[in-house]
């Protein structure tokens, strides 16, 4: 079976677009929080945005060395 090469190309743009796709989701999560007085579900909403806020480190931390490596080539 023969493996398929390593295709780097447009790791830049896929990760852009996971981070675009990211930051929306917590806007709507933020407009949602403000709509809602359900305490349960605004402590839900924030927490995940958290976890996002998290996520979007790693994500840009990533996009940084693909871009590194996209210029190394």
């Amino acid at each position: 079976m023969k493996q398929n090469p390593d295709d780097r190309s447009d790791n830049v743009e896929k990760i852009q677009k996971n981070i675009n796709r990211t930051i929306k989701n917590m806007e709507l999560a933020d407009e949602m929080i403000a709509k809602t007085d359900d305490c349960k579900s605004k402590c839900d909403l924030k927490a995940k945005n958290e976890r996002r806020e998290d996520a979007l480190d790693g994500l840009r931390s990533e996009i940084k060395d693909e871009a590194d490596y996209r210029n190394k080539q």
